[in-house]
């Protein structure tokens, strides 16, 4: 194996812009309020969701 292979996942993809004043998009997981609006398409996930998440994916070395 050489050592440019990569065990890491891709980058995510752009992340929607955040939204300054509501209505919020509810988090796909805990329906808490997101940073998003309403109108966001896709996965929308609250900050404490996001980081949970980020730290599932990220790699361990």
């Amino acid at each position: 194996m050489s050592e440019s292979t990569s065990y890491c996942a891709p980058e995510p993809g752009p992340t929607p812009e955040r939204a300054t004043e509501g209505p919020f998009a509810a988090c796909v997981q805990c329906q808490e309020p997101t940073e998003y609006p309403e109108s966001t398409k896709g996965i929308t996930l609250c900050p404490v969701c996001e980081w949970r998440e980020a730290e599932r994916t990220a790699c361990s070395g």
